[in-house]
């Protein structure tokens, strides 16, 4: 178990916290590239680290994000002109360039010479990559490459992301989407027979026959390669590797040859984060049938408020638990897997669990590793020592895996050449 100030230190990060500079050393998808669509369209508001801020693209699809705070009377700039090469303000008409700087304050007559002392309280680098944009939000003497993840290099037509803002704290999530554990309870369904089906769902029926995966754990320039075992068919040793990537990236476990599933969380606040959901195929691009899986309400994907990223299941309504599904068929009784997810995640022990009065076991080695790689981590950059990880953006192009192996063989050695970014 961790410590109360270890956990507050993993779990805080607003500005000025520890973790949220380590957060602030990496590149951060912020957005779907698809909400800033075309040159001088509406400016989104984007709440991340604890900042509100603002994006724009302006005139010549260069992309900003600024403080949404007007320097001069601190008016929302999302009510703002987004025109002529930055965005106005609707207050008094002073404009911003993606830089941060005033490029035109109107409504004063020194308006041409103070205009040049006046910039917005923040200005980030943010480019478009793979579908989403990514700002960097860190000292500009430490700024990294975007990292070179293999999904940042295939065409749209591979690749499918969803965006959701869900509730609890990021740590929280994130350490459900490498709990191989809980896979063969939470999703589960009372029929066994019913269990097969999950198969469609990315989850083989091992999963659920062998309820107790024993860990082998491995670090990467990047992460944490994570590989749960479990008893497979006919004598041989069933895998999964997920691949954990600093800061808060998990690529789940998925057959070779069918598309790859990657879970991105962004805290908002200490409260709150950003999901995003992402399938993708490196080689082809996805069938009518994987779309449909991707996006359509089910199982797989819940269903969201038209126009809104907030889910139809939520903490507001139990997530539409049904208690009689819960008796029959399903083990939560909650329809999406997802949604099931935030159940638990959302409220566990409060919106920022106390980890320091957990019961920890063996099937929580994967947590206990990443939370070990984070607080070393957090604690060198307090000290003075830089992150290597957002400076290796090369070695973020792995896979994960889910297969089979013989059981005298090991994982790192039987599904080595499926755990890197490379042509099936």
């Amino acid at each position: 178990m961790l410590s109360v100030e270890e956990n507050e230190l993993l779990t805080r990060i607003g500005p000025g916290t520890p973790m949220g500079d380590l957060y602030r050393r990496f590149w951060l998808p912020i957005l779907l590239a698809e909400e800033l669509p075309a040159p001088d369209c509406t400016p989104v508001r984007v709440h991340v680290l604890g900042e509100h801020l603002i994006a724009f693209k302006d005139s010549d699809g260069r992309v900003g994000l600024l403080d949404r705070r007007c320097p001069h009377r601190l008016a929302d700039l999302f009510w703002g002109r987004n025109e002529f090469g930055g965005l106005r303000c609707a207050y008094h008409g002073w404009m911003y360039d993606v830089d941060g700087n005033c490029i035109d304050l109107p409504n004063a007559p020194e308006g041409d010479t103070f205009k040049e002392k006046i910039k917005t309280f923040a200005a980030y680098p943010a480019v478009e990559r793979g579908g989403f944009v990514w700002a960097y939000m860190g000292p500009k003497e430490a700024i990294p490459e975007v990292p070179d993840i293999e999904l940042n290099s295939v065409p749209a037509s591979h690749r499918y992301i969803s965006k959701m803002f869900i509730g609890g704290n990021y740590l929280q999530g994130m350490e459900g989407d490498m709990d191989s554990s809980h896979v063969g309870f939470l999703h589960s369904n009372i029929d066994r027979e019913d269990n097969a089906l999950t198969a469609r769902n990315r989850m083989q029926p091992a999963m659920f026959q062998d309820k107790a995966p024993v860990w082998d754990l491995k670090d990467s320039p990047c992460g944490i390669m994570l590989g749960a075992k479990r008893q497979g068919e006919e004598g041989r040793v069933y895998w999964r590797v997920n691949q954990w990537l600093m800061p808060s990236i998990t690529m789940i476990a998925a057959r070779p040859g069918t598309p790859i599933h990657v879970q991105v969380r962004v805290p908002m606040d200490d409260e709150h984060m950003l999901y995003y959901r992402v399938i993708y195929h490196p080689t082809r691009p996805l069938t009518e049938a994987e779309l449909t899986d991707a996006r359509e309400a089910g199982v797989n994907f819940p269903e969201i408020i038209p126009g809104t990223f907030l889910p139809v299941e939520n903490k507001a309504n139990d997530y539409l638990i049904d208690r009689e599904a819960q008796r029959t068929k399903s083990f939560t009784g909650i329809k999406s897997i997802p949604a099931q997810d935030w159940a638990i995640q959302e409220d566990q022990g409060g919106p920022i669990t106390d980890r320091s009065i957990e019961h920890l076991v063996s099937a929580d080695s994967s947590i206990i590793a990443v939370r070990k790689r984070l607080l070393e981590t957090v604690m060198q950059l307090q000290e003075g020592t830089e992150p290597s990880e957002p400076h290796s953006g090369g070695k973020y192009r792995v896979r994960s895996v889910d297969l089979e192996l013989d059981a005298s063989d090991t994982v790192w050695e039987g599904g080595k050449e499926y755990l890197e970014a490379k042509a099936w």
